[in-house]
């Protein structure tokens, strides 16, 4: 159990299945890693942003809904899984105290993810949930707001689905991420590692595989 300040409380649970090579509910693969690749700053400054067609209203607080919908080892050939965890918040923060300047996750009720590593380079997929889609929307605004800063990558993201793609460099390493707002959720792939190419065409589809996932796991009964 992980402490957070204010005396707030959070329950972290391995998802053992989705790291011992078990293949989930939606095991849609993925292809091959492209040859070609960009390094970062080489963006073109097309966000690849789309007006918004995935809607739904699960809320995503539990540890199975998450394992549904992060991609496992069978939707991943050719990637080393390397863990994968839910973070339950059991006393998440209300939105009122989320301010402008507030981390963007601020308001969020739970959080999971899925990593794995092939080709010199990470591979994570994150999944940040909350209450409801006005809460997931104002997370994106402020989570679109904070990346402005940062070179865009270019090309469509995802098709129909409302996102964006940028490069940003952290600890002397190279990254790549790819957010879209998916009804309750707010989910990222980003591409890592001292050795990537960073090829967008790569990221994208990873992110293209990833929202029939969440998609399927939020029809779950």
């Amino acid at each position: 159990m992980k402490t957070h300040p204010g005396s707030k409380t959070a329950v972290l649970v391995a998802l053992a299945a989705l790291v011992t090579g078990c293949g989930g509910s939606a095991s849609d693969t993925a292809p091959a890693k492209p040859s070609a690749g960009h390094r970062a700053g080489s963006g073109s400054g097309s966000d690849g942003s789309s007006a918004g067609t995935v809607g739904f209203d699960t809320v995503f607080k539990t540890e199975e809904r998450f394992q549904q919908a992060l991609p496992d080892p069978a939707s991943m050939a050719g990637w080393t899984p390397r863990n994968a965890s839910a973070l339950i918040e059991d006393d998440p923060e209300p939105a009122a105290r989320c301010a402008p300047s507030r981390d963007w996750e601020c308001a969020k009720i739970a959080h999971g993810e899925a990593n794995f590593e092939a080709f010199g380079e990470e591979a994570d997929f994150d999944i940040t949930a909350f209450v409801d889609k006005a809460g997931a929307g104002e997370a994106c605004r402020k989570e679109a707001t904070w990346s402005a800063k940062y070179t865009k990558a270019p090309g469509a993201a995802v098709s129909d689905v409302e996102s964006h793609a940028y490069y940003r460099n952290v600890g002397g390493e190279n990254g790549l991420y790819v957010t879209m707002c998916l009804g309750t959720v707010v989910a990222e792939v980003t591409l890592a590692g001292p050795n990537s190419s960073l090829d967008p065409d790569t990221a994208h589809s990873l992110a293209q595989q990833f929202v029939p996932r969440i998609q399927k796991a939020a029809a779950a009964s």
